[in-house]
């Protein structure tokens, strides 16, 4: 590239970071995610290192963050607050700590300091004799915001500090962040009540600092843990950046738990690996690791370049957000007919794995989102949870950019789609017949809290539709060893063990039938509910909708799935061919009849050697009784088997009643639910 046009390229890199650092930090509106804005300063930097002479004042790598919003007053910053060089890889990693070693007259007693990254706001908290007086946020770097309403609304930020070792004036640094339980339940009440919905944890905890009224800051889940003293007055406490955080933890502040320190870069590379295999796990967002010498004379000694510390570096870790183009969109049936849209991507990596494919919810998200095929997405993916697209890079829209249009019948059996009133989701009318819902359904049909069809699982059940053994759920009781055992990676013997395994699914218990039948918004409570009020499943199939109104917990819209499931014919149809081919249950005792343990609460604990707790359970709910997870003094009574732990000790410290496993037996036995 020619010096005009490796110039004209650096000119529109700082115009391009220039942008980004304004739409971030002061708009509160990021259109690009961390990733991108990392290369883009990256390649400024590459370019700079090779033409010093284009250097200029202004450039993004001669400063930190953004200007100041003129909403809030300016704090100007003693010790300024500066930022972290990054490293991507190991071999930067061992880079950095050669040249820490290389600058030091004396490197053997070099320890480093490690911690998580936090995914947030860096802040400064300012103490005067224990008291706090400002929060500030970083800027410039050099003067920031002042946000001290804000801060005193979080509770892991002491408003006066404890004990009484701390010097007069105190400086503390720190990232105030949002956990990701937290941003899950601001952006859920968003979507519900056409609020602010935030792009991830780091934009909401900045949208919240920036609330000119404090009062919904206080609303915001927000937590802030420690990294470090900018200012201390007084004689020094502590001769290592660690004692300095232990110090602090003594005066009241949150200091992440994963702080270590190793005598290696070896061990910061085994740090590493360790918080990268465990950061799905944690409870809050992390983008890598920090390490930073320990010694806080070893640091004086290092010293600074321009905009960072020499003694510390961020190592980051794999995206979780990605740009990439949205090829497609396609729509899938799930088991109750709900359409979902799904974008179809150009491959890109990004949380650890390569993602094609992304959700889009409904219609009302991509309407929320402003979302066209031929966009260029930001798709984010954390842990085991389903890449979604959190935001359009609006400024890469192009021209031949198309909308996405919502179809009008089933993309699988053709029926027309349905949308309730007040509902986003799309619905298939088809029901049964529809070949995407019946494999859905008879999975459902097939799962553990259904019908518990050992070995059945959803590759077999695609096998069987695909190849035409069967159409309903009905028909899984018409098939033969011979028609299993010729499938591809079947023999005789699975061939059996299914058949076996069906055979044993035919005795069951009516809340387990109803569950099963897959009726839109029938889980297991609710079948419960159903099985106990009116006993038996004719009285049920004959019930109006006023009449499953008066069942606990079914309300009108449940009522009207259940009443028009019953009342479909193909529905019928299968119910009745199931009741043929041998499923039964024992009678269910109608809820005006006697249940002898009505209004009382029982827990299971340990292990039953008769039966599993699931089934224990169902029986004691059978009879009236609501089975709790916890023991509290409100519990009636606790069946304990083997190796009872936790619960049963809280039992004999309350005084609740204790019975074993003979004793649950014998409650059986007397009240017509013995085996």
């Amino acid at each position: 590239m020619s010096d005009s046009s490796l110039r004209e390229r650096l000119r529109a890199l700082r115009d391009q970071l220039h942008h980004h650092s304004y739409q971030y930090y002061v708009l509160d509106a990021p259109e690009i995610p961390d990733v991108e804005y990392d290369r883009l300063f990256r390649e400024l930097q590459e370019i700079e290192a090779q033409h010093p002479e284009w250097l200029t004042p202004d450039s993004p790598s001669q400063r930190v963050g953004a200007e100041p919003l003129p909403s809030f007053n300016q704090v100007r910053h003693e010790t300024p607050m500066l930022s972290l060089d990054n490293v991507f890889s190991e071999q930067e990693l061992l880079d950095f700590d050669r040249r820490v070693k290389s600058r030091l007259d004396d490197a053997a007693t070099l320890t480093y300091a490690c911690e998580p990254k936090l995914d947030g706001i860096a802040v400064s908290l300012l103490y005067v004799d224990g008291i706090l007086v400002r929060g500030a946020t970083r800027g410039d770097g050099r003067v920031g915001e002042d946000i001290t309403q804000n801060v005193r609304t979080i509770a892991s930020i002491p408003l006066r500090l404890r004990g009484e070792d701390w010097p007069e004036e105190l400086e503390v640094r720190g990232e105030i962040y949002m956990p990701r339980a937290g941003f899950e339940r601001i952006n859920a009440l968003g979507r519900e009540t056409d609020g602010k919905v935030f792009v991830n944890p780091r934009n909401a905890a900045a949208g919240s600092l920036r609330q000119l009224d404090s009062r919904i800051t206080a609303k915001r889940p927000l937590e802030m843990s420690c990294y470090g003293i900018a200012l201390q007055e007084g004689e020094a406490l502590f001769e290592t950046h660690s004692e300095g955080l232990q110090r602090l933890r003594d005066w009241g502040f949150l200091v992440s738990p994963e702080l270590r320190v190793v005598d290696s870069i070896e061990g910061c590379l085994a740090y590493y690996e360790g918080l990268l295999a465990r950061r799905d796990a944690l409870a809050y967002d992390i983008d890598g690791i920090v390490f930073k010498v320990d010694s806080l004379a070893l640091q004086a000694e290092l010293g600074f370049v321009s905009r960072a510390p020499r003694w510390a570096i961020a190592h980051k870790f794999p995206a979780q957000e990605e740009i990439t183009l949205l090829r497609d969109v396609e729509f899938q049936v799930g088991r109750t007919g709900a359409v979902t849209p799904v974008a179809k991507l150009e491959p890109v990596f990004v949380g650890g794995v390569t993602v094609s494919n992304a959700s889009l919810h409904n219609f009302d998200e991509i309407a929320r989102l402003g979302v066209m095929v031929g966009d260029y997405v930001v798709v984010r993916r954390a842990g085991d949870v389903i890449p979604q697209i959190v935001q359009v890079v609006l400024e890469r829209r192009p021209k031949n950019a198309v909308d996405i249009i919502a179809p009008t019948h089933c993309p699988v059996c053709e029926s027309a789609l349905e949308r309730a009133p007040g509902e986003a989701v799309l619905r298939c009318s088809g029901g049964l017949v529809c070949g995407a819902q019946r494999k859905e359904a008879i999975k459902h049909f097939a799962s553990r809290k259904a019908m518990d069809i050992d070995g059945l699982g959803d590759k077999l059940v695609e096998q069987f539709v695909d190849a035409g053994l069967i159409e309903t759920i009905a028909d899984l009781y018409l098939l033969t060893v011979d028609q299993i055992a010729n499938l591809e990676r079947m023999g005789q013997k699975s061939a059996e063990n299914l058949i076996a395994a069906l055979d044993k699914s035919r005795v069951t218990t009516l809340p387990r039938f109803l569950y099963s039948l897959g009726i839109r918004e029938v889980g297991e409570a609710t079948a419960l509910n159903l099985a106990r009020h009116f006993g038996g499943l004719p009285e049920l199939m004959a019930a109006t909708e006023e009449m499953l109104i008066e069942v606990e917990d079914v309300g009108p819209i449940v009522a009207s799935h259940i009443h028009a499931f019953f009342a479909t014919e193909f529905n019928r149809d299968v119910v009745q061919q199931l009741c043929d081919r041998g499923v039964n249950w024992p009678a269910a005792q109608k809820q005006g009849g006697e249940q002898p343990l009505a209004g009382q609460t029982w827990v299971l604990t340990g292990n039953l050697e008769t039966m599993t707790r699931s089934e224990a359970k169902e029986k004691l709910q059978a009879l009236g009784a609501k089975v709790a997870g916890s023991v509290s003094a409100k519990t009636d009574c606790v069946a304990a088997g083997a190796s009872a732990g936790s619960k049963l000790a809280k039992a004999e410290a309350l005084g609740v009643k204790v019975i074993d496993e003979q004793g649950l037996l014998d409650v059986f036995a007397r009240n017509g639910q013995a085996e």
